[in-house]
């Protein structure tokens, strides 16, 4: 967000969290100049927190404590991130570029430090709720376990039934083959008395005369 009246731009931050703040700027006209990040604690005063480092360094990111600064002067932007924020660090602070002991401010901004909401300032209703969806979930447990219990005893009752049965036809069919063994064929009843009967009476060829 921004005041249009003062031209601050106010950036938001939560405690412990980082934000991150962009200054632009001619990159050919202010190239030379030095760059840095103030905090303003008066009117007129500004202190300085950390500087950018000169363009013919290597390493264009400097930090100072919690605060670092990185000058890209290809495109013109000054790149400033707070880490670990906290209460005191809410204030306002500027972007400036100098050269000289002439200075420009390239921006003005105001930060608000949010304090985090903590988990025990929470209410004790989602406990409630945690507590009845686990009384919900034991309880259609305990249902699946019936019911799985009650089809694993229909299926052992079923396969003894079928066990029986097959038992009972087996031994049936046994008793019957043996039942056949036993007891002599139709012809066989026929032919003996027959044949007895033919060997008991001897033939007699006598005459009389």
């Amino acid at each position: 967000a921004s005041c249009a009246a003062e031209n601050i731009t106010v950036v938001y931050g939560m405690e412990g969290g980082s934000i991150s703040v962009n200054c632009t700027y001619d990159p050919w006209q202010q190239r030379w100049r030095e760059k840095s990040w103030c905090r303003q604690l008066e009117e007129k005063r500004c202190d300085p927190v950390v500087s950018a480092r000169p363009f013919w360094l290597p390493f264009p990111r400097k930090r100072n404590g919690t605060t670092s600064i990185r000058d890209n002067i290809h495109q013109g932007v000054l790149t400033v991130t707070m880490e670990q924020l906290k209460k005191q660090d809410a204030g306002l602070y500027q972007c400036k570029s100098s050269s000289l002991g002439e200075t420009r401010s390239l921006r003005k901004v105001q930060v608000e430090v949010l304090t985090a909401v903590l988990e025990t300032q929470m209410p004790e209703e989602p406990s409630a709720v945690q507590g009845t969806s686990s009384i919900s979930s034991a309880g259609s447990f305990s249902a699946f376990s019936i019911i799985a219990v009650f089809l694993a005893v229909k299926f052992m009752v079923a396969l003894l039934i079928f066990i029986t049965v097959l038992s009972l036809s087996i031994c049936n069919s046994w008793k019957k083959r043996e039942t056949e063994q036993e007891e002599p064929s139709w012809d066989e009843q026929r032919v003996l008395p027959f044949d007895a009967a033919w060997d008991g009476i001897s033939p007699s060829w006598g005459s009389t005369a």
